[in-house]
């Protein structure tokens, strides 16, 4: 199977890289060499967060709302025009909704994790299967951000869960559909990384036994690092799976 050579250029793109683990993973890849698009919906997050590399000249902000289709196309489409391939597809944008029953929870709320968390993934994959297939060298990698709710939910997490489950459907389904053009789709379902999404964590969070009890986290950075080593498989390489979550946290045994 076709790679990019070692000499050209590497093109990323993440999403929701405005803070929190698609901001780490996007610097960690700039780090690495790779020219990163950072998407999010904020631009003045995305600027901020591209300031804080050394290697902020093979940045680029491109803000965008990714369950937007419009807005996904051009992105893809400004993408294609600057760098005329993309080798790496990070799936990472997403919302959580409030923890409440699920008779409690707002159609609204349910609609906004569907919109971002699935349908902003299935997009941008879209987009990306497009211009994969006709680049040369062909192919490239999509990597979609699981969660470990991918496997098992915590409480009155109805809206989250089910939207990754559903990512993980969508990873195999165009896992197997991109066998014959040469691009590898893969996950990585994370558990308690320390960013600000997660700062409830060590505060106290709801158990399936009515408790409420601090888990433990991990530093961001190892997420990161594991995803700039996915990205580095060749495409004859494919880590369908991937978990990577602090040792101590409550999901082995989980409800």
């Amino acid at each position: 199977m076709p790679d990019a050579t070692a000499e050209s250029p590497r093109i990323a793109l993440v999403t929701g890289a405005g803070s929190g683990i698609g901001q780490a993973c996007a610097l960690a890849l700039l780090a690495a060499g790779w020219h990163v698009v950072f998407n999010g919906r904020r631009a003045d997050a995305l600027q901020a967060a591209i300031a804080r590399s050394p290697q902020a000249e093979r940045a680029w902000a491109l803000a965008g709302d990714v369950s937007d289709p419009a807005a996904v196309r051009a992105m893809f489409e400004q993408i294609e025009q600057r760098f005329g391939r993309l080798d790496l597809l990070f799936n990472n944008a997403g919302v959580f909704t409030a923890g409440l029953p699920i008779d409690e929870l707002p159609v609204e709320a349910w609609q906004a994790a569907v919109d971002v968390n699935l349908t902003g993934a299935f997009l941008c994959t879209r987009e990306a299967f497009r211009l994969m297939k006709k680049q040369s060298p062909r192919g490239g990698r999509i990597l979609n951000n699981g969660s470990i709710s991918a496997h098992a939910p915590r409480p009155n997490s109805v809206a989250y869960t089910a939207t990754k489950h559903a990512m993980s459907g969508l990873t195999k389904s165009c896992a197997l559909d991109g066998r014959a053009f040469d691009i590898a789709v893969g996950q990585i379902d994370i558990g308690n990384a320390a960013t600000d999404m997660t700062t409830a964590m060590a505060r106290g969070m709801a158990q399936p036994d009515g408790s409420v009890r601090t888990e433990a986290r991990m530093e961001v950075r190892h997420v990161a690092d594991t995803v700039v080593h996915l990205a580095s498989l060749p495409l004859s390489v494919n880590m369908l799976f991937t978990n990577i979550m602090a040792t101590g946290m409550p999901f082995v045994g989980r409800g």
